[in-house]
């Protein structure tokens, strides 16, 4: 049952204050803004010798977590499978180790390691771990200031979804969102000082790996959620249902709107935010990519209208980036070595790499009219983006192969796997690959 909060005005200026964050911050999973854009202004336009400059390098256990980064520290979700997750966090000018916090929660799953990004604001950092245990953590004590587990604290039981719990946490004011489904919960919010429950939905369907994302839709802000059909693959004997994207109120959890013609059995990118109150979702194993529409009437209910669907453009592991009317993504699946792909907003499929160049799963900032991409393997690349053409600027290696090698991964995902999301702070880039973070220095 949703619980009701009291909101007054000092609430909601509260809220507002609270969601401020330094220019040069990338608090979130995606960054602040959670679109994958960044205000950082004054990148090099060629790097010098093919390469442009490592500040420092950190070694890290293997897993597929990124960092966040606020007022000069970067915070990450390391994991050791024999003990357990540790948050660490880092000098951004130096990287030096300036505290860590090691909890038990050992044991491997498929693609073994870390797999989610923290948030950060000015008084705590918040992470969930591959088990579902979602601490909130101390800045200054660097201690827990409470702990939850998302899995088992609503019903949750021994069978993890297969590929874990890849949950990011949003900050939402004095909220903090991220998705249980779990068996009694879908959606959840926590008052992000105490860890009490807020709100929560129903369980929304299928097991799923995208996280919640706040977006402003017609003027006002909404947790989107994006969840997966049925994996006739590890569920075979399941009945077979679409997924479905839903648009909540972020204050009371109540559902805004449904689009429930989704079909992607697994899903791990959160929405993209295009012109005009469109939604753009997108997936790999073939679905590709859907065009939503929200539209709100007279009376203030909304609906939604699917525009297109396409199998032409997708991606596997990120959201779409969004610029000038085109949307940018690494298609790239266990069938699909389509490479980087850019499609306009009436579904149009502009241009592809293929595999020249490639990029498998990789990740990408727009910062100063420039993208930031690593390809997933070795490379990091410095794009402009242009609906005509593929138009890469430098390019250097700044990362080393050592993907999954147990079960099968490797076979499924490349010796390399360095798809980890990427940060942008203060001029540095934070790039990780299998075994190292490290922090690339990128304006002038």
């Amino acid at each position: 049952m949703l619980r009701t909060l009291r909101i007054t005005l000092t609430t909601a200026l509260l809220a507002l204050a609270t969601t401020a964050v330094n220019a040069q911050d990338w608090t979130m999973f995606l960054g602040p803004d959670r679109n994958s854009k960044s205000p950082q202004k004054g990148l090099l336009r060629t790097w010098a010798d093919g390469e442009p400059a490592a500040l420092w390098s950190v070694g890290l256990g293997r897993g597929y977590g990124g960092p966040v980064v606020k007022n000069g520290k970067v915070y990450l979700l390391d994991r050791d499978d024999e003990k357990g997750d540790i948050m660490r966090c880092f000098d951004l000018a130096s990287g030096d180790e300036l505290w860590q916090f090691a909890y038990d929660s050992p044991g491997e799953v498929p693609f073994p390691g870390s797999r989610s990004v923290p948030a950060v604001d000015d008084r705590y950092v918040y992470s969930c771990g591959t088990y579902g245990d979602l601490y909130c953590f101390d800045l200054n004590s660097h201690q827990p200031v409470w702990k939850k587990n998302i899995w088992t604290d609503f019903g949750g039981g021994e069978r993890l979804p297969v590929w874990a719990i890849s949950q990011c946490p949003t900050i939402y004011g004095e909220l903090l969102i991220i998705s249980s489904q779990a068996p009694d919960a879908g959606v959840v919010a926590y008052n992000r000082n105490t860890g009490e429950v807020v709100w929560k939905t129903p369980n929304l369907g299928n097991e799923n790996y995208a996280s919640p994302t706040v977006l402003k839709i017609h003027g006002e802000d909404q947790v989107v959620m994006v969840n997966s059909s049925t994996n006739p693959f590890a569920n075979p004997n399941a009945p077979a249902t679409k997924g479905k994207v839903v648009g909540l109120d972020p204050m009371t959890g109540a559902e805004l709107w449904r689009y429930d013609n989704w079909e992607c059995h697994i899903t791990c990118a959160p929405p993209t935010l295009a012109d005009d109150n469109k939604l753009l979702i997108v997936g790999g194993y073939e679905r590709g990519a859907t065009l939503i529409q929200i539209n709100k009437a007279a009376d203030g209910k909304f609906s939604v209208a699917e525009l297109f669907t396409t199998t032409d453009f997708g991606d596997q592991t990120k959201s779409a980036l969004y610029h000038n009317g085109c949307f940018y993504a690494m298609y790239r699946t266990n069938q699909k070595r389509d490479g980087m792909v850019c499609m306009d907003i009436n579904g149009k499929l502009l241009w592809k790499t293929g595999n020249n160049p490639n990029f498998d799963r990789g990740s990408m900032i727009l910062a100063d009219g420039l993208i930031l991409a690593t390809d997933g393997m070795k490379t990091l690349y410095l794009i402009e983006p242009d609906a005509t053409g593929f138009k890469p600027i430098s390019k250097a290696n700044v990362l080393s192969e050592g993907g999954a090698s147990t079960g099968g991964m490797s076979a499924m995902g490349g010796n390399t796997q360095n798809w980890a999301a990427i940060a942008l702070a203060d001029g540095k880039l934070l790039v990780r690959d299998q075994a190292k973070m490290v922090c690339v220095k990128v304006v002038k």
